[in-house]
């Protein structure tokens, strides 16, 4: 996407520019000046002769050339006449500042549309409204109302909170770390997180992208372009509102677990974007991906002059799953020469606490000559001898290798002489072990993101569409929003989904002559579009043997549904074929708001909802990776067969998930799937869906 007009205007007007210092309209035109703009810069001020020496127009139709870019720090009400007044102009860019738009209820989303309509008629983009501005470091743009302008360097950051990214900006100051680019998205009433991030993905400048989010618009759109930029340069984010308040209510065990927390990190799995918790988390994987190349494998090499600490940081790396290889024989019985009789040459490689400089050098020339070793963590800890300042400038001198060095000099201030050694030789620098060995971890992810090859082709699996939409359509003409167990097995049954035989019973003598006629042993199920969890209420009788029990249990079901729920419509009793029991897995959907259809994996019965043994992918699914779905639960341990049982029909299992997944792209009317429990049976003996829960959206 071409953002030329934001990141390198060649004239800006801002227009609510101000003479007092304390005015956000102020502190955005004296940003534009201190950072050195060189084009045509233009306060927009009826009251005003100048500012800060700048000639002040009255409108922006009274400058005498083009405006590229206006941004905009005027009241709410008054923006829609001066949008108005810039697409006359020919601007082409709109930053606005203002808030009181949808971030305040009806009337300012009204506001807020008025704008955007104004915006479309004329060709222009708009960012925000509602946010702190925009940033470009290398270009001298510094549209932002900001405190703080940071250093050239080569991360990006996009927030979704304009006081968050303030923040962002002091601590990369503090830091010492450098940007190219920061963009405070606000409503995102047009130019979204997917458009910058689609704009960074080209910008050359950028090696590392930060983002802040609180939710996507156009989740599919995010999800496209995030995956192309993924395989040209990280990003990596943090997702605020993870909480239950925000998760919306739905009625089947798939969607009580399927918050939109869970979809956004399914979203970002599919994106490749790294997930962080904490902000502490971004500011430390941001350092690192910006100022260390990534390991080529997972191998790693902690040098330290403490015990202790080297401990934490191999469990950390076992934790974690990274290796501690041992050097190769030649370097161990050179560093032996070098080192005390007492240093440990194994891994952790122990340089003891009275280490100088050299030993840190012998130790980091050791790790980056061996083929052992693709990642190296430095851990000091400030000891009576120790000169903290000549080993931060050794290790320092290692700045710009082949292999990522990751720092860990323990109870230092950052203002101290060999914390500041680190910042300006780009060598991050965590204050415990864990962070560090955390940062190499997710650089290594990043690695397997770039090594994993393009998604195979998303499977075409044929399902029979005209009857699972009359069967929909049967159900909306009445007004239902669940489907009874018997329509939500005739779905399933079209999307080739194998399901028992099963008839309905609508009197005490039908349900004697189905039972007959399907065979026994037999399951009997209440069936009510109102009755969705039967099991709850006695609406399930198992193992019925003989026709009279079937008569008996007919009026037993009908007794107990009319008690639990005195005003539900009843249409009859399903009388189903028993299948043999086998290992119970579940597998479910849940169409989420914002990025589509989520499919869920997991262990299943009725116990589902407490095990919480599930993963989750957004359709649609790819054979590897429903497969890499049932390797991430406990479910593929017993799948595969434990204490010599044969191996289940794993495969089979992976053809209902297509199904389902395909059903849910071709239907958008249906909101949720879930069959639980599925049984599983031995390898080449397929599977079995016992019961089915389907619901479909008003619209």
């Amino acid at each position: 996407m071409n953002l030329e007009a934001f990141f390198n205007p060649k004239s800006i007007a801002v227009i609510g520019a101000s003479r007092e210092p304390w005015k956000v309209g102020h502190r955005v035109f004296r940003n534009l000046v201190e950072s050195g703009f060189s084009g045509g810069l233009y306060p927009i001020n009826p009251n005003a002769d100048e500012i800060l020496g700048f000639k002040c127009y009255k409108s922006v139709s009274d400058v005498p050339g083009d405006v590229d870019l206006a941004v905009i720090v005027v009241p709410a009400r008054v923006v829609p006449s001066v949008v108005e007044d810039c697409g006359l102009k020919g601007v082409k860019g709109l930053v606005v500042i203002s808030a009181g738009f949808s971030e305040t209820g009806r009337e300012g989303a009204q506001l807020e549309h008025e704008v955007i309509s104004i915006c479309r008629r004329y060709g222009m983009r708009l960012q925000g409204p509602n946010c702190l501005g925009i940033i470009n470091v290398q270009g001298h743009v510094n549209a932002s109302f900001a405190p703080i302008m940071p250093t050239p360097g080569n991360i990006a950051f996009i927030s979704q909170s304009g006081a968050l990214g303030s923040t962002i900006l002091n601590w990369a100051v503090r830091n010492e770390v450098g940007f190219t680019k920061f963009i405070s998205l606000g409503n995102e009433a047009d130019l979204n997180a997917a458009d910058f991030l689609e704009a960074l993905g080209e910008d050359e400048e950028t090696r590392v992208i930060g983002l802040y989010i609180e939710g996507v618009k156009e989740g599919e759109r995010f999800i496209e372009v995030a995956r192309r930029v993924t395989r040209k340069k990280p990003i990596i984010a943090i997702k605020a509102g993870t909480t239950d308040a925000g998760i919306r209510a739905v009625s089947s065990h798939t969607g009580s677990l399927a918050g939109s927390d869970t979809a956004f990190s399914a979203a970002f799995r599919k994106a490749g974007i790294i997930r962080v918790n904490t902000l502490e988390e971004l500011f430390n994987i941001v350092l690192a991906f910006g100022s260390q190349p990534l390991p080529m494998g997972k191998r790693v090499l902690i040098v330290t002059n403490g015990g202790g600490p080297g401990i934490l940081a191999a469990d950390a790396c076992e934790r974690m799953d990274l290796e501690l290889p041992l050097l190769e024989y030649e370097i161990r019985e050179e560093l032996q020469k070098a080192m005390p009789p007492h240093a440990s040459l194994n891994n952790p490689l122990d340089v003891l606490g009275d280490a100088d400089e050299n030993r840190y050098k012998l130790a980091l020339e050791a790790g980056l000559r061996s083929n052992n070793v693709d990642g190296i963590i430095i851990i000091l800890t400030p000891q009576a001898v120790t000169p903290c300042d000549k080993v931060a400038e050794a290790v320092a001198k290692f700045s710009g290798s082949s292999k990522p060095i990751i720092a860990s000099f323990m109870g230092l201030e950052d203002s101290s002489p060999a914390i500041k050694t680190l910042k300006r030789s780009r060598i991050p620098n965590y204050p415990f072990p864990e962070a560090a060995v955390h940062a190499l971890r997710l650089m290594y992810d990043y690695r397997l993101i770039l090594n994993s090859p393009i998604e195979e082709e998303i499977p075409r699996i044929e399902i029979d569409e005209d009857k699972i939409r009359s069967i929909l359509n049967g159900a909306r003409i009445e007004g239902r929003l669940s489907l009874t167990i018997d329509e939500a097995i005739r779905v399933a049954e079209a999307a080739g989904i194998p399901m028992p035989k099963a008839l309905i019973a609508r009197s005490r003598e039908e349900a004697g002559v189905l039972a007959d006629s399907i065979g026994y042993p037999i399951a009997m199920k209440i069936v009510s579009p109102d009755i969705i969890h039967k099991t709850d209420i006695g609406g399930v009788v198992l193992g019925v043997k003989s026709r009279a029990e079937a008569e008996e249990n007919y009026d037993v079901l009908v007794r107990r549904a009319r008690l639990a729920m005195p005003g539900a419509r009843i249409t009859g009793v399903l009388v189903q074929k028993m299948v043999p029991a086998g290992k119970e897995v579940i597998v479910g959907a849940v169409r989420d708001v914002q990025f589509g259809p989520l499919l869920m994996f997991g262990l299943g019965g009725i116990y589902v909802n407490f095990l919480r043994d599930v993963s989750y992918r957004l359709c649609p699914l790819t054979r590897a990776e429903a497969a890499r779905m049932i390797e991430e639960t406990r479910a593929y341990v017993l799948l595969r067969g434990v204490r010599g049982e044969p191996p289940s029909d794993i495969d089979s299992v992976i053809d209902v998930m297509l199904k389902v997944s395909q059903a849910m792209i071709k239907f958008k009317e249906i909101s949720e799937m879930e069959i639980n429990p599925l049984f599983v049976y031995e390898s080449g003996e397929g599977c079995i869906g016992v019961d089915i829960r389907v619901t479909i959206s008003k619209y």
